[in-house]
């Protein structure tokens, strides 16, 4: 057994989910402080059940989530899973490999799984328990462990050894038994207390027996008497329940009738909805094709619109710029020009030349002469001062004048490589300069293309904004016909409330349902129809048992009736007349419905539509039978009329919701075709303006580059400026060190000659003045003349530098400017090329607009002619769902009746159930045999048996407070108090068992304790020798006659020393002394894996030397997780885990196999 992989997900400061694969034999875990080493120490402790804050270097257990560092933020949760390898069967589960994960959540919750599944602390305690691992985690030596355990008291100390020979399993064993023993001791003194508080309740429990067997009797005819009166009850609750039970039998009946006809009807509805969903998909595919089409128009009519305006807007444009060949020409002048200066400047520099030559020869005179007369004066005074000092100055300047001839060669180079700089600073800024030209015409088109785009994106809006307000005006108009729609239906529902309160969901609608004007009918025929009709205007329809609930109304007005009877015909609709002129029969322009158009027909068949009221008394005039009515409204018949404006009628309101919606049904359709026009031309915008962001993307791309180019050049320019400058800089340097290197010589010629004039001249005597004054006006006149010349010479240079380049400038520029004619040709040619395209594409745009809108208009007619058959079927449908919806009006009717009939049955039946239920209760006598042996006879008195019953009752309250529940009670008692008396004895028993297993467990762990007390004891001075060679140490118990109880002390003498107190000893020693043990224990019982956290820390080489020699022991039987700074210890583990912490305050972890060093 030893650990395999250690992850921790967010704990301390593994923010990330980090694997380390530990490998038998020594592990060694290094990194810098800080870098959360000790922090896999602490996730090893955690995970096997640590629950100490403290112990994991912590303030509370929350500390161990990752707290957040820089830029990361605080984690909600910290995991951490031990995988152990358990192939040898030392955990005692059946599996080869053991993950025990634990789990804390910032709300303080925390989890514990075993292979995935949930489990509790208790069950990984005691499943690591078996190999030696326990709450004190002896198998891991933390930081300060070593001195904690030589600080501990001898108690403390004992509970290492415990838990390394598996105790503490047994501990906690004995110490469930002892809390186990405890509570059962509180379990036994409280049955001693039930059974003496029984003993005392029996005694005066029995005499209430004894008054409740007297009781009885007298009970016994309250009890018959009571069951007589309850018989007698019974027998008319249930007469009551049969009753109800017919009464609901019959409405049962009627609710079925009506079902009947609502099934058959809706049958009916559902035939006409299976038509209507074969015509809606064909309508609705109509539709959508209708819609595409129409888009598809709009979208080709916005087409040839932008290609009539590419057309019309090309113009071709004459180039502007300069000529090139006169460029070229320029360039040809201005070399020539060039040529002739340069060839001047030779000639000045020549004639400069000549006369320099003549300034040498007279300055080298003058110098001379110069020379002459002061070296003489020189000789004079130096052979007054000696030659040591000419010659220490000889010395001098010669070294002066090697260093100015090494600075005048370093000059040199540095000129050479300032002027190579400088040339190539003037090259790069004057190709800098070609690409800015050639991007300036580049632009151009591409401004163009702008332009254009943005036009076009311009001209799509503002179609698009037109569209848009012709929608808002179609959509006002939809609202303001919904609304006068709505005003009108409300008006018509206000007309109908009263009578429609009284019949309370009666069989019955509007007249005006069944009425109404044909479609295209002349204007007015609504209000002739309503005057013709008169009160029957507003009538209701429907069966003829609406007489009878209108008869028993008396709350409404009175009330026009029309039965409906589809079945019922007509064999002439109107009277045999002849109508004269241009009258009409007023049924010619009305629909009417066949289930009022017997009455309809009838009350119509002699009115006759006339235009105007003379017309109309014309009419009657000529028949009397006839009456007349016109689109005002009037009606008049033989010497009769009525005239005058009144209020509306349902039928007039009826026509006018007709024509509204017929009204709202066209502008609707407008606002469809609109919508599909508005669609393409949004999808013109869309793609107008994702042309026009394409376009000022690309010449926003190019400017931007024009602008770098142009920034680049500024740089390049201040550049060539900045070499050149230093290249001048250099050059007048390089002048100056040359001066000087000419003045040197001059003193080194001077102090030359001046040491050989004070060897061979020995006259005191004054020089002459007069041959130097000579040389000197001879130079004077000389350089006169040089002055002239140079001057002449610099004029000369600088007209011909002044116009130098201008033949490159032009040559170049006319290469930009040809290339600039160019483009504006190929431009033109594009431009003429996009405006032939444009003439092609409006030419085949407008022959595919004129197909597209034939086939719009093919589609157009299908698409009305399929709206036109879901109308129907609509209103076909809408008619059956009316009759449905009075169908299910009346079956809801019966229903309720049904339903309130079968409420009052139920109630019949709770009041029965609920007397059964309380005689049952009270009396405890089933229901059957009440009826069976006391129902009431031909004799019997109800008052005789209620008196009865009262003289009973009256005996039995003479006999005072009888507790009538005695007799049981006191068998109860005393059956519980045998129960109590035979637990009592077990308890007692259960007590002395346990007493035997704690006694069993202190002999089991006396065993496991003295044995492992043995085993250390001897091993100890063992290895307290190889730590300490020379030195002595051993194990002392401190109460060797209570084995169970005692602790153990720490002996300790190194070499060389006479103490045995701890306190006495160094800080490498005390931990060695703590190592010793620790080990003695290991090697004793050993463990599959130690963990040491930087142990050695304290130690020299040399005791670190014999602490690897232990764990080189210890590696062949167990697994050691070292956490060390020491390269000795890194140099025997088998793997080495590098642990590093950047700035983000998050640990990171490397592996490297190793090779260990022998």
């Amino acid at each position: 057994m030893y650990l395999k992989s250690l992850t921790l997900k967010g704990f301390k400061s593994f923010a990330s989910a980090t694997t380390l694969k530990f490998e038998p034999g020594i592990c060694a875990v290094v990194g810098p402080n800080g870098s959360g080493k000790s922090n896999v120490v602490d996730a090893l402790a955690w995970v096997m059940g640590e629950q100490g804050a403290k112990t994991l270097r912590g303030g509370k257990m929350e500390d161990v989530i990752f707290a957040g560092a820089g830029d990361r933020k605080p984690l909600g949760r910290a995991e951490v899973t031990l995988t152990i390898d358990n192939s040898d069967g030392a955990l005692d589960i059946a599996y080869s490999e053991v993950s025990v994960t634990r789990r804390m959540f910032r709300d303080g919750a925390s989890e514990y799984e075993i292979n995935g599944t949930k489990a509790r602390l208790m069950d990984i305690q005691e499943l690591l328990s078996d190999s030696g691992i326990g709450r004190e985690m002896h198998v891991i030596v933390g930081q300060g462990r070593l001195a904690q355990i030589l600080e501990s008291r001898p108690e403390d100390r004992r509970a290492f050894i415990e838990e390394a020979a598996g105790v503490l399993k047994h501990r906690r064993r004995k110490e469930k038994a002892q809390r186990k023993l405890v509570s059962m001791q509180a379990n036994l003194d409280r049955l001693s207390d039930l059974t003496a508080e029984l003993r005392r309740q029996l005694k005066p429990l029995a005499r209430q027996a004894e008054a409740a067997r007297r009781a009885a009797t007298v009970q016994a005819d309250v009890r018959d008497a009571r069951l007589k009166l309850a018989g007698h009850r019974l027998v008319e609750l249930q007469e009551a329940l049969g009753s109800a039970e017919s009464q609901a039998r019959m409405l049962l009946e009627q609710v079925e009738d009506v079902t009947a006809q609502l099934e058959t009807a809706t049958e009916s509805q559902v035939a006409i909805e299976d038509e209507l969903e074969l015509v809606v998909p064909q309508a609705e595919h109509a539709q959508q094709i209708w819609f595409e089409l129409s888009s598809l128009v709009e979208r080709i009519s916005a087409t040839i619109r932008i290609a009539a305006d590419r057309k019309n807007s090309f113009q071709e444009t004459a180039y502007t710029g300069p000529d090139p060949d006169e460029l070229v020409a320029k360039a040809q002048r201005a070399d020539a020009e060039y040529e002739e200066l340069a060839a001047q400047a030779a000639i000045a520099a020549e004639r400069l030349e000549s006369i320099q030559e003549q300034v040498y020869q007279r300055e080298a005179i003058a110098q001379e002469a110069d020379r002459e007369h002061l070296a003489q004066v020189r000789a004079i005074a130096d052979r007054r001062e000696g030659v040591v000092r000419l010659l220490a100055q000889e010395e001098s300047v010669q070294a002066q004048l090697k260093a100015a001839r090494d600075e005048v060669a370093r000059h040199d180079e540095l000129l050479e490589s300032t002027l190579e700089r400088t040339h190539v600073a003037q090259q790069e800024v004057r190709e800098c300069v070609d690409r800015i030209n050639a991007l300036v015409l580049e632009l151009e088109p591409l401004r163009d293309e702008h332009i254009r785009s943005v036009a076009e994106a311009e001209a799509a809006e503002n179609r698009l904004d037109q569209l848009r307000d012709e929608q808002r005006a179609l959509e006002r108009n939809v609202s303001g016909l919904q609304s006068r729609i709505d005003t009108l239906s409300q008006q018509v529902g206000q007309e109908t409330v009263p009578i429609s309160e009284v019949l309370d969901g009666a069989d019955c609608t509007s007249i005006a349902h069944y009425v109404k004007p044909k479609p295209g009918a002349p204007a007015g025929v609504d209000k002739a129809l309503s005057a013709a009709l008169g009160s029957c205007a507003e009538a209701v329809t429907g069966s003829r048992s609406l007489f009878d609930v209108l008869k028993a109304a008396t709350a409404i007005p009175r009330t026009a009736v029309v039965i409906t009877d589809p079945a019922t015909g007509v064999s002439d609709w109107h009277i045999d007349a002849t109508l004269p002129g241009a009258a009409q029969w007023l049924l010619e322009h009305v629909c009417v419905d066949k289930a009022v158009r017997s009455a309809v027909y009838r009350m119509l068949a002699d009115v006759v539509f006339c235009s105007t009221l003379d017309h109309a008394l014309a009419v009657v005039t000529a028949d009397e039978r006839l009456r007349a009515v016109t689109p005002a409204g009037e009606i008049v018949g033989h010497n009769w009329a009525e005239l005058g404006q009144g209020s509306r009628s349902p039928v007039e309101l009826a026509a006018e919701i007709d024509a509204d919606t017929a009204k709202l049904a066209e502008i609707q359709g407008q606002l469809t075709g609109l919508s599909a026009t508005l669609e393409g031309a949004k999808q013109t915008a869309a793609e107008s303006r994702v042309a026009a962001a394409g376009a000022t993307s690309a010449l926003r791309e190019q400017e931007a580059v024009l602008e770098q180019l142009r920034k680049d050049q500024s740089r390049l320019e201040a550049q060539y400026y900045a070499n050149k400058k230093e290249h001048e800089r250099t050059a007048q340097q390089a002048v100056q060190a040359e001066l000087r290197v000419a003045e040197l010589s001059e003193s080194l010629t001077q102090v030359t000659d001046r040491l050989a004039r004070v060897e061979s001249d020995t006259t005191d005597e004054e020089p002459s003045t007069q041959a130097r004054d000579e040389a000197a006006a001879a130079l004077a006149q000389v350089k006169a003349m040089e002055m002239e010349a140079r001057l002449e010479v610099r004029t000369t240079e600088e007209r011909a530098e002044a116009i130098r380049d201008k033949g490159d400038n032009l040559r170049r520029q006319a290469e930009h400017e040809r290339a600039a004619k160019a483009r504006h040709e190929q431009a033109n040619k594009r431009r003429r090329h996009q405006a032939e395209v444009a003439k092609v594409v409006e030419t085949c745009a407008r022959d595919l607009y004129a197909r597209t809108l034939d086939a719009t208009e093919r589609a157009t007619a299908n698409r009305d002619e399929l709206h036109h058959q879901r109308t129907g079927l609509q209103t076909k449908l809408s008619t059956a769902k009316d009759s449905v919806n009075a169908l299910r009006t009346q079956l809801n009717r019966l229903t309720d009746t049904a339903h309130n009939s079968e409420i009052a049955r139920s109630q019949a039946q709770v009041r029965l159930e609920e007397a059964q239920a309380k005689l049952v209760e009270q009396l405890g006598v089933p229901v059957a045999d009440i009826i069976r042996d006391y129902s009431p006879g031909p004799d019997f008195d109800l008052a005789e048996e209620t008196a009865r019953l009262r003289q009973a009752e009256k005996d039995l309250s003479a006999l005072g407070k009888v507790n009538p529940l005695a007799l049981e009670e006191f068998k109860a008692l005393e059956e519980r108090y045998e129960f109590l008396a035979t637990q009592l004895a077990d308890v007692e028993q259960a007590r002395k068992d346990l007493t035997d297993v704690i006694e069993e467990v202190d002999a089991k762990i006396l065993q496991l304790f003295t044995d492992a007390w043995h085993d250390v004891a001897a091993e100890f001075p063992q290895v307290f020798s190889t730590l300490f060679p020379g030195g002595e140490g051993r194990l002392v118990l401190t109460e060797p006659e209570s084995m169970l109880t005692t602790g153990i002390e720490v002996e300790a003498r190194p070499p060389g020393k006479k103490v045995k107190r701890l306190s006495l000893l160094s800080g490498g020693e005390k931990s060695l002394t703590a190592l010793a043990m620790l080990v003695a224990i290991f090697r004793a019982r050993p463990s599959p894996f130690y963990v040491m956290d930087e142990v050695e820390a304290a130690l020299d080489d040399v005791n670190l030397r014999r602490l690897i020699a232990l764990f080189e022991q210890l590696r062949k039987d167990s697994q050691l997780i070292v956490i060390t700074h020491q390269k000795p210890t890194m140099d025997v583990a088998n793997v080495l885990y590098g642990v590093t912490m950047r700035g983000d305050g998050v640990t990171r972890v490397i592996s490297q196999r190793m090779t260990p060093s022998s």
